[in-house]
């Protein structure tokens, strides 16, 4: 081989990228087993894809030194495009654990109401994008992988044929999330054409040494990406797709767009902001500080005016209550461009926290799902009389958000927030999320206190009687045991998360950024 050639010839660390691939392998033989299995052979399908998704997060073992990069320049070993540091591997468990409870949760669904092949297909290729994206070091590779873990969200949204409200839920989350794609393209646009490249260190140092004739391209660039970014976030003011496609959504769906499609938005934002645009900490520190608190106020005062007695209405207060946890998880990032990257610890590790109770919380719905269709809030009274360990659950999981005692872990991260927001001199910042803390109390206690009230009343086989207006009635039926399954996990990761919540803020402070 030619020597000049053979410099230019990349080799590519197949273990480092491992994850991503074993989970895009899944939903390959996903998508091609489907053509030749019977149906009543379907749920070897989903065993399939649950088997995939625990291959790829026991790839992430080998993976934990955080020193592997891959897809590197040639000229410049330091410009890589793929990463495989503590920040993604952390990240990368939060969105594979959350697919694979996600999994776990679907099963019934896939069984009863959902194409098999199709969901299974579509849910596996989404992680693969969700888990790629926080690897991404470059601009092009960051854009892909949003739109890989984005694209298959929209199918799974509208997957339940013949609902009207599916429908509907997935136009919106589609036209939104179009949008968002629009406007990062042409930031990123911009950006490439003032800096001169993609890759994300190289543009902070680019961007640092634009002349001057481009020096409102640059700004221009950064501020149209980060607006992108914040539409996949959920950020006010957009955030309006959020309560409509949760709740027209499959279950299952909804709590997997509540985690890891915030995720997913959340860590991309993190990428271009503390790595690819420091320097531009001027625009984008004030900006999302006012951000996080719009969100946050528009999140818990929607939550709070959600009625007990609304169809969906358990569903909804969760978006509501997605989008003001999203004003909370926009804190430590804002603080950044005042105090360092090094309080962009505090985001992941709230996010590790609202993972596991916010995936709880739902599968504890789809558990009520099973009997309440509706899924009111009014549905939850006297849960603890029918099912007490949901109930205790439901109930832990809510004070978890809320941020009271036992739900320690909730406490410590809020605790590590507020401190994130007064260390950077956001001293007006922390005042409003400690409003907005008081005001989630009210929802969040008021929900928890239903589940232990005496029920209304109960039919003569014990199932509590539904109000007029819902879809089904009644009926015998088996354990819906994948949701007992996820309700247990999450109920078991957030007891234990409590129980020592001081060394998983402690690592997410000092060793990912």
């Amino acid at each position: 081989m030619n020597p000049a050639a053979a410099g230019l010839v990349q080799s590519v660390d197949w273990q480092a990228i491992a994850p991503p691939t074993l989970t895009a392998v899944a939903a390959l033989v996903v998508l091609v087993a489907d053509l030749f299995t019977e149906e009543r052979r379907k749920p070897l399908l989903g065993a399939t894809a649950i088997a995939g998704l625990a291959a790829a997060l026991l790839a992430l073992i080998p993976l934990r030194a955080g020193d592997r990069s891959t897809f590197c320049l040639t000229t410049d070993a330091t410009a890589c495009s793929y990463t495989a540091d503590h920040f993604t591997l952390v990240i990368q468990f939060l969105v594979l654990g959350g697919a694979l409870l996600t999994a776990v949760l679907s099963l019934t669904d896939t069984r009863r109401e959902l194409p098999a092949g199709e969901y299974w297909f579509l849910l596996l290729a989404s992680a693969a994008g969700a888990a790629l994206l926080p690897a991404s070091r470059d601009l092009a590779t960051l854009v892909v992988a949003l739109e890989v873990a984005s694209l298959p969200a929209f199918a799974l949204v509208g997957l339940r044929r013949g609902d009207r409200r599916s429908s509907e839920a997935a136009l919106k989350f589609f036209l939104s999330s179009v949008t968002a794609t629009a406007v990062t393209l042409l930031g990123v646009s911009f950006v490439y054409a003032s800096t001169g490249t993609l890759h994300l260190t190289r543009v902070a140092a680019g961007l640092a040494e634009v002349p001057a004739p481009l020096g409102t391209v640059a700004t221009t660039g950064v501020a149209l990406t980060l607006v992108g970014f914040a539409f996949k976030t959920a950020a006010v003011p957009f955030h309006f797709w959020v309560p409509d496609t949760y709740a027209g959504a499959p279950l299952p769906v909804a709590g997997y767009l509540s985690v890891v499609g915030k995720a997913v938005g959340f860590t991309g934002l993190i990428l271009v902001t503390v790595v690819a645009f420091p320097g531009h900490a001027r625009v984008w520190g004030p900006v999302l500080a006012v951000l996080a608190a719009l969100t946050m106020t528009a999140g818990n005062v929607a939550a709070l005016r959600q009625s007990a007695t609304r169809t969906g209405g358990a569903v909804r207060l969760l978006a509501w209550s997605s989008v003001g946890q999203a004003g909370y998880l926009l804190v430590p990032i804002a603080a950044a461009a005042y105090a360092g990257g090094d309080r962009i610890g505090a985001t992941v590790a709230y996010a590790l926290m609202y993972a596991v109770v916010n995936l709880g919380a739902f599968s504890v719905a789809a558990l009520v799902a099973r009997t309440r269709p509706a899924n009111r809030i009014a549905d939850y009274r006297g849960l603890y009389a029918t099912r007490p360990l949901a109930a205790l659950a439901l109930g832990f999981f809510l004070l978890c958000l809320a941020g009271l005692p036992p739900g320690v872990i909730g406490l410590f991260a809020k605790v590590a927030v507020f401190s994130a927001a007064v260390d950077a001199g956001l001293g007006w910042l922390a005042v409003v999320m400690a409003v907005n803390v008081v005001v989630a109390l009210y929802y969040y206690l008021r929900w928890t206190a239903l589940l232990f009230r005496a029920p209304e009343a109960a039919g003569d086989s014990g199932v509590p009687v539904f109000a007029e207006g819902d879809r089904s009635v009644p009926s015998r039926r088996s354990r819906p045991a994948p949701a007992v399954v996820a309700v247990a996990v999450t109920a078991a990761a957030a007891v234990v998360l409590s129980g020592w919540p001081q060394p998983v803020l402690q690592f997410a402070a000092t060793t990912l950024f």
